[in-house]
């Protein structure tokens, strides 16, 4: 598997608006995801539901990025960079790192490490 090339596209369409398209692509049935040290979410469906209340709770995309990334063996790191205005008036422009897990062209775990201010 060339996992670069299939990390470089899910970033790519991230970036340009089809995240969720991404996720029905990219991600394995049974991934888990965590954001930093929170439970871990297990399934595509509780997945799924998490991705779209975040990008149901952005009003305003004004920017985002992938400053770097790397792949080591199935194993894919990205560092972005993110600001948007959020449906609660809060201007958010935080910067994390997703750090993925693939297994058989497919994504089955997800973390992202950020700070939260």
């Amino acid at each position: 598997m060339d996992y670069t090339a299939l990390d470089s596209k899910l970033n790519e369409m991230v970036l340009t608006g089809q995240a969720m398209q991404a996720f029905e692509e990219f991600y394995a049935e049974d991934v888990v995801m965590q954001e930093n040290n929170e439970e871990p979410r297990a399934g595509k469906a509780a997945n799924r539901k998490a991705e779209e209340d975040f990008f149901a709770s952005v009003a305003e995309w004004h920017e985002g990025r992938v400053d770097t990334s790397a792949v080591n063996g199935d194993t894919s790191f990205s560092q972005w960079y993110m600001d948007m205005t959020l449906k609660n008036g809060y201007r958010a422009k935080m910067a994390q790192v997703a750090v993925r897990k693939w297994k058989d062209g497919k994504v089955v775990h997800e973390r992202f490490f950020y700070h939260k201010g």
